[in-house]
């Protein structure tokens, strides 16, 4: 073992010593300046998103297609497996993204999709259009912006989704592609657009109370505050949200807020302000709920 371990660092020294140094560093800094730019040029909600769960930005296929168009690159696709069973109704593609300048491969990127995948496996539909004999009681159910209930049953027509399951896979595979060559992932995450039902089924799943008074409202005459922060200044407010809301994370967060609340102290709330006010946003914990997800 140490003999591996001092051969492994002899080959690191060895290539460290071949390096032009110079040479790095205007790269590094080439590569700071692209990234500057990418950030002034792209725009947030259409080229970038911020999805609820996630750390950083998620760059969109947009602005992929933009970064391309700064570097001058050409991209080319290459489906290297796929699964078409329509007997089983199970679709599965993994495709390659190719990278080209002037003809010249410079990097690629690879990317899959399913229909096992939540997004096309299951289909929200009411009470009057589920199947004969299903008991909609064993099913997972939800609450739509409108107040009707949706039961979650398996998708029959996932064979009109297979070029949709494509497109899906090309589009992952690009903007890996993307990120590798550009050195954008320390500032944006894969596009997990369409992973944002998955992630906010699974905040609703795992919120506890802590969670709850630090998710943050970005709308309003309260945007920027959390919930916590809201419910010492206007509890009234909080309970309207925890009654009103048609998001399902801030209606939850709201009646976990006011039920918790209710058997508390105020001082709870009035230490996530402290909290905030000393810290700054930037170090809450928590999710943050965009205004585009919601509808007032």
């Amino acid at each position: 073992m140490e003999l591996e371990q001092r051969e492994n660092i002899n080959a690191s020294i060895s290539i460290l010593g071949s390096v032009d140094i110079a040479q790095v560093q205007q790269i590094l800094t080439s590569i700071e300046k692209f990234q500057m730019v990418v950030q002034k040029t792209l725009n947030e909600g259409h080229d970038y998103d911020i999805i609820p769960g996630t750390s950083k930005p998620s760059l969109l296929k947009p602005g992929a297609e933009k970064i391309l168009v700064l570097l001058g690159l050409t991209s080319e696709y290459e489906i290297i497996e796929k699964i078409e069973n329509y007997e089983k109704g199970i679709f599965a593609y993994t495709v390659r993204c190719i990278l080209s300048k002037n003809g010249k491969k410079v990097t690629e990127g690879l990317g899959s999709c399913n229909s096992k995948e939540d997004k096309y496996r299951w289909r929200w539909v009411s009470e009057k259009d589920l199947p004969p004999n299903v008991d909609k009681d064993m099913l997972k159910s939800k609450t739509n912006e409108y107040g009707q209930k949706l039961y979650r049953i398996e998708n029959d027509e996932i064979f009109t989704q297979a070029n949709t399951i494509l497109k899906i896979a090309k589009k992952r595979a690009q903007i890996d592609a993307v990120l590798t060559v550009a050195a954008l992932s320390e500032i944006f995450t894969q596009d997990v657009e369409d992973m944002q039902e998955f992630l906010q089924n699974e905040q609703l799943e795992t919120m506890k109370a802590e969670e709850a008074v630090n998710v943050k409202v970005t709308f309003g005459k309260h945007k920027g505050k959390t919930l916590g922060e809201i419910y010492s200044q206007a509890p009234d407010y909080v309970q309207w949200l925890a009654q009103n809301a048609r998001n399902d994370v801030l209606r939850k967060a709201a009646n976990m807020v006011m039920n918790g609340k209710g058997n508390e102290s105020q001082q709870e709330a009035q230490r996530s302000e402290d909290l905030s006010n000393n810290q700054g946003e930037d170090n809450i914990p928590g999710f943050e709920l965009t205004e585009e997800e919601l509808p007032f």
